[in-house]
């Protein structure tokens, strides 16, 4: 079956999502987009993730759980996992790595996870925006020792990707794919690295509001909706990509 994924999504809990991306309009709005999969991924924190799982499988939606990580490179990086207890060992490794600097909500953004409800449930207290005293290579290691994927993320952008931050991506790390944002293509960055054409992409909106969501998908050819399908689905090919 093609399946239709959104794998970068952010939600109220990260200082620069909009404060109406709340599980319940993230889930409604994916749906109405036909989205059949979407990756949940704030910046360096998971909390959120969880209650858009759960509603996801209320509504026939299958949702990745993750973050999106800052390495102490300042490459953006995009982290899932297959259960609940990875997700909360790597939260660990996320609380360990990220530097306790207080937020300033006025200056940043608020950073809140609510319930099913849009009730605020948790702050967090230390700006997620910031860099992780953890090396890309480290955060790779640790999201695969987790059982997890990873994806440098939109590798074409000139700041805060693994092309700006280290100007080519290391042939020892393990990628399960290499995201690009909606305004490149497969073509145009294998054309400038070409040593990049034996990767897989993948694209995503890196939506931040609710209407931004599912702009742009990838087509996923999968045997069944389970995140080892959808695993093997992006290490096994270049999926198409597409915008709504």
């Amino acid at each position: 079956m093609r399946a239709r994924a959104d794998l970068h999504i952010h939600t109220v809990l990260s200082p620069c999502g909009d404060l109406d991306m709340s599980p319940r309009n993230i889930v409604r709005a994916a749906r109405e987009k036909g989205l059949d999969i979407i990756g949940i991924a704030d910046h360096n924190c998971t909390r959120q993730a969880g209650v858009i799982q759960e509603l996801g499988r209320e509504n026939g939606l299958f949702v990745l759980a993750g973050a999106e990580v800052t390495t102490a490179e300042e490459a953006h990086c995009l982290a899932f996992f297959p259960t609940g207890e990875a997700l909360e060992r790597f939260q660990a490794f996320l609380d360990q790595h990220l530097p306790p600097i207080p937020n300033n909500p006025d200056k940043f953004g608020y950073q809140v996870a609510v319930n099913a409800e849009e009730e605020i449930v948790h702050e967090e207290p230390y700006l997620l925006i910031s860099a992780l005293d953890a090396s890309i290579e480290t955060v790779e290691q640790t999201v695969h020792g987790l059982g997890g994927i990873f994806i440098p993320a939109h590798i074409d952008k000139p700041a805060y990707s693994i092309l700006s931050q280290l100007g080519f991506v290391p042939p020892d790390l393990t990628c399960d794919a290499l995201e690009i944002s909606p305004r490149s293509s497969r073509e145009r960055i294998t054309a400038e690295h070409p040593y990049l054409a034996t990767y897989a992409f993948t694209t995503a909106s890196d939506a931040h509001y609710v209407e931004d969501i599912g702009k742009v998908y990838t087509e996923l050819l999968l045997p069944d909706f389970s995140f080892e399908a959808i695993r093997q689905a992006l290490r096994q090919g270049i999926p198409s990509t597409s915008k709504i």
